[in-house]
């Protein structure tokens, strides 16, 4: 009870006559993100998930939701290059941030990524639906360039999951980019 009302003193207690709870928060918080090379004032809720910003105010279906708790990989996406779960990051965080989703990896005039061709090339999709988030996490494991060997590419790749069982392709077709690249 005493240290209630030491905090109650200190102005430590929650309705301290300050306006409290989800009333306080804006409605929209405007950001500008850079995604797939186009950049793009928005207003996105402050609770608005990246994920839930590409697929449902922007219609970039790509970039798929499984499991929403950051465990699957499917919603992965490149953020400033690096790989990230959407489902785990507001879309506020990210204000100034280039995105760049499974739509934004070919060229402008259609021409697939390396990757991507490599995917097809070696049937590494079977459903389709984990393929967007492997991709893109592929893309930014081969600029890692910390994954030599299929046992090192499995590890970096273990944060997306395929329900279908195609790993042994999605290394194979990881592995042809990387052999592609050395031989240049």
């Amino acid at each position: 009870m005493a240290d209630l009302e030491l905090k109650t003193r200190q102005g430590f207690a929650p309705d301290a006559g300050h306006e409290s709870g989800p009333a306080a928060l804006p409605d929209e918080i405007g950001i500008t993100l850079t995604i797939n090379g186009k950049r793009q004032e928005l207003h996105v809720r402050p609770w608005t998930t990246l994920l839930d910003l590409l697929r449902e105010d922007l219609s970039l279906y790509g970039t798929k939701k499984g499991c929403d708790h950051g465990q699957c990989g499917a919603c992965t996406v490149l953020i400033d290059g690096e790989r990230m779960n959407s489902c785990l990051a507001l879309a506020v965080t990210k204000d100034g941030c280039e995105v760049t989703t499974i739509e934004g990896l070919a060229s402008p005039d259609g021409t697939l990524h390396p990757l991507q061709e490599a995917f097809i090339e070696h049937d590494a999709f079977q459903c389709g639906y984990c393929t967007p988030g492997q991709i893109c996490s592929g893309v930014a494991l081969l600029r890692e360039g910390h994954a030599k060997t299929p046992e090192e590419i499995r590890e970096h790749m273990s944060g997306n999951l395929c329900r279908c069982g195609a790993y042994t392709n999605i290394v194979d077709a990881i592995e042809s980019v990387i052999a592609k690249e050395n031989a240049k």
